[in-house]
């Protein structure tokens, strides 16, 4: 007797792990779950002449010209003055701003 009870508990052990039961998933719960937002990347401000240039719906020639509308920009937040003598010293092609 203690052999078959044994032998029954045996089976039911083995055959327990290999069981899984699982329960119905709703369609809205599996929309949820495959719904994953990407982390946050965060984004530094580039600045200068190229950037500008090649922007989406920029026209680079209206930097060259004198008689741009405002929206193109101005001469000097791409130009490097020299503080001692005020003069300009330099284009800023590529600017990264942190």
């Amino acid at each position: 007797m203690k052999i078959l009870a044994m032998s029954i508990l045996i089976a039911l052990a083995a055959t327990a792990g290999a069981q899984s039961v699982r329960a119905p998933i709703s369609k809205k719960q599996q929309q949820q779950k495959r719904i994953v937002q990407p982390p946050p990347i965060s984004k530094q401000e580039v600045d200068g002449v190229l950037p500008r240039a090649f922007q989406p719906g920029g026209n680079p020639l209206q930097m060259l010209n004198p008689a741009a509308p405002a929206k193109y920009g101005t001469a000097e937040q791409h130009v490097v003055y020299d503080p001692e003598t005020g003069k300009w010293k330099g284009i800023k092609l590529f600017t990264i701003n942190f």
